[in-house]
């Protein structure tokens, strides 16, 4: 299953459509809030179902402020952030998504990408595509392809300069291998 995976487009849609054309086909997308009134718009371009959730400037909406889906195999959070304070870190989020059962949760309100495991969830903000805020300012999103035979784990390696592990398990015909990529990201300014 391929995902856009979005969030903060705050009424401004170019840079949405133009992901939509160059990311196509796709078989789902989740805006992680901050559509504000667009999300009907965004629905009907959208070429495959939609999923939208209530962010801190979507008033006077009827979106859910939480959802859960169930997606091969993965239970996913999905919500802006701003209940769970994530402005101030990542616990009570990841904390939630693990009492729903949830192995990953996917948010936004940062303004900021992100993507680690915390307390054994896997956490994902796809930035902004509007108004972006980590250094460089460059609009992001993230692609989500889940697929019943691949499993991916993020894990920091714990030292300050940023040094990480990506380990992914691959089944195929009955046998599953493990490749591990690891590597120093840099600092995280």
């Amino acid at each position: 299953m391929r995902i856009l995976l979005v969030s903060d487009t705050h009424r401004m849609n170019g840079n949405f459509y133009e992901v939509l054309e160059k990311e196509a086909p796709l078989d789902l997308v989740i805006h992680c809030g901050d559509a504000e009134g667009s999300e009907y718009e965004l629905a009907a371009v959208a070429g495959c179902d939609f999923e939208c959730v209530c962010g801190n400037n979507d008033f006077f909406t009827v979106l859910p402020k939480e959802r859960v889906l169930d997606i091969a195999g993965n239970k996913i959070f999905v919500t802006h952030g701003h209940y769970y304070n994530v402005s101030a870190g990542y616990d009570r989020l990841a904390d939630e998504a693990l009492s729903r059962g949830c192995n990953m949760a996917f948010f936004g309100h940062t303004h900021i990408p992100f993507m680690e495991e915390v307390n054994d969830v896997f956490l994902v903000n796809p930035g902004s595509l509007t108004y972006p805020r980590q250094h460089g300012r460059i609009p992001t999103y993230v692609i989500v392809e889940i697929d019943e035979n691949i499993k991916v784990r993020f894990n920091d390696a714990g030292h300050m300069l940023g040094s990480s592990i990506i380990e992914i398990w691959a089944k195929e015909d009955g046998k599953e291998t493990k490749a591990v990529f690891t590597g120093d990201l840099g600092n995280n300014d």
